[in-house]
């Protein structure tokens, strides 16, 4: 057996009250299990595409006033193509190991238990600050609209945790149902977006941000010279950031060898498709430099400074449809990640127990009250987005590292699916990756040395307590403790 895997008892030994819950009884995964065939291959693209569609109605704009037009241009250009080639990566490892574990599953497998363990905290980290950052966002949207009269703060926050972390703790199927009509809506009104937005087009606007002389490489293209390429990359990430959770559904999937890899390529195309179209017609509108620090840049791409239109009203509405889709469908995603993580003993193990409807609600209430305790605590949505980010990219570098190794160490490893360029698509993922986790520190130095602090403790807590108290039964430790047990027969053969 692998080391790390074995689990410790009590020293006074089990109670009545844990011998249920013992990782060595049957009971233990008999109460950690998830509703199985919940999600075909639509439900899925469907998550795909929720965790994103956010990401069209906000936030990239930002990337203009650190790099221009074009210089937002090149890093959306690099990013989606580290998205598409990550992508490409997790649909064969997630037809190898379809598993609640994700990316979790597949580092364990190929870099360890400490593998494992950075790769599942920094996940963590991105699904527990981005619905807490977006619950934020949709308070502001909610007051900007005079909804009900509300004013963005904590009552707003609470309601969006409680009411949403509700529907999933009603079913899984039910929740992305839900989340699929939801991104429907969002989606046709981008579509909607962007053919009003094209009919006001100046292709002389897109580049109207004024040229800092004294960068590097500066012009009216690249105002912010050769560094501002750089610096946008997180923003140019909002466009995709989040579509690597599918993998995360696989235990709930209906046949996840094939409906997995199909998910991921049909939602990388949709969110590529809706990133074109928003960023050319929102930046030609009405020019990068309106909308580059804008809270709803697709409304003011409409509207400018004259009074709301029709138009501009269905989009900042559906703006709000937007925002609750990513919000709803990167909680399923935590909650996941957690439950995989404990199941296995990485976290506290009752944080992956089940109700009779298969939901982890301990999963899904605690990080909520996390998530809840942030947002009103700071208010500061963009500072726990660049904290999501974050760790976004450290699990990005791992899980291609991933692919890698095991295409160099396993390579005769059954695979359903084959990444299209094998080690070479993962080995860009990896490069471009571990670039967008340097350029973090150029946003927001804080946010990133905030993440560090957040991992620090989360790997105290692994080093000195839980990677002695492995579950060997959980899914994603069996899969590892299966190659140890091959590579052992191979050595001694």
């Amino acid at each position: 057996m692998a080391e790390g895997t074995t689990s410790r008892p009590s020293p006074s030994g089990p109670t009545p009250s844990s011998a249920a819950d013992s990782p060595q009884g049957d009971a233990y995964l008999d109460r950690r299990t998830l509703r199985r065939g919940s999600a075909g291959w639509l439900l899925l693209t469907g998550l795909g595409v929720a965790y994103v569609v956010s990401g069209d109605f906000s936030g990239w704009n930002i990337g203009l006033s650190k790099g221009g037009f074009g210089g937002l241009a090149v890093a959306t250009l690099l990013m989606g193509a580290m998205y598409a080639c990550l992508v490409f990566a997790l649909a064969e490892l997630s037809a190898i190991l379809p598993t609640a574990g994700g990316g979790y599953g597949f580092a364990r497998r190929a870099l360890g238990t400490w593998g494992g363990f950075l790769t599942g905290t920094a996940i963590l980290i991105e699904y527990i600050l981005a619905p807490a950052a977006i619950s934020i966002f949709i308070g502001d949207y909610v007051e900007s609209l005079g909804l009900f009269g509300l004013e963005s703060g904590w009552p707003v926050y609470l309601a969006c945790f409680a009411v949403f972390i509700g529907i999933h703790l009603w079913g899984v199927g039910e929740a992305l149902r839900f989340s699929l009509v939801v991104t429907a809506i969002a989606v046709a009104a981008l579509l909607i977006f962007a053919v009003g937005a094209f009919t006001e087009f100046d292709g002389g606007s897109l580049d109207d941000i004024p040229v800092d002389a004294e960068a590097f490489g500066s012009s009216s293209w690249l105002p912010f010279g050769l560094l501002g390429i750089w610096a946008a990359f997180p923003f140019g990430m909002w466009f995709f950031l989040g579509v690597e959770g599918v993998p995360l559904a696989a235990e709930e999937a209906k046949d996840p060898v094939r409906s997995m890899p199909r998910a991921l390529a049909i939602s990388m195309g949709v969110l590529v498709l809706l990133a074109i179209l928003t960023f050319f017609a929102a930046s030609g509108a009405r020019g990068s430099a309106a909308i580059q620090e804008a809270g709803n840049p697709l409304v003011v791409a409409l509207q400018g400074d004259g009074d709301p239109t029709a138009l501009s009203r269905f989009v900042n509405y559906a703006g709000l449809a937007g925002l609750v889709a990513s919000f709803f469908s990167l909680i399923y995603a935590g909650s996941r990640q957690l439950f995989a993580l404990s199941r296995a003993g990485y976290l506290p193990r009752f944080l992956s127990l089940t109700s009779r409807r298969k939901s982890p609600y301990l999963g899904l209430l605690i990080p909520g009250a996390i998530g809840f305790a942030l947002a009103a605590g700071t208010g500061n949505g963009a500072r726990m987005l660049n904290i999501a980010v974050f760790g976004a990219t450290i699990s990005y570098a791992l899980m291609a590292l991933s692919h890698i190794v095991l295409r160099r160490r396993e390579p005769e490893l059954p695979r359903p699916y084959r990444t299209p360029g094998g080690v070479v698509t993962s080995s860009v993922a990896f490069v471009l990756a571990l670039s967008a986790l340097v350029a973090t520190f150029l946003v927001d130095r804080e946010a990133a040395f905030t993440a560090l602090a957040v991992y620090a403790v989360a790997l105290a807590y692994f080093a000195f307590y839980s990677r002695h108290r492995l579950v060997a039964r959980a899914p994603e430790e069996e899969f590892a403790a299966l190659a140890a047990a091959e590579a052992e027969l191979e050595r001694k053969g």
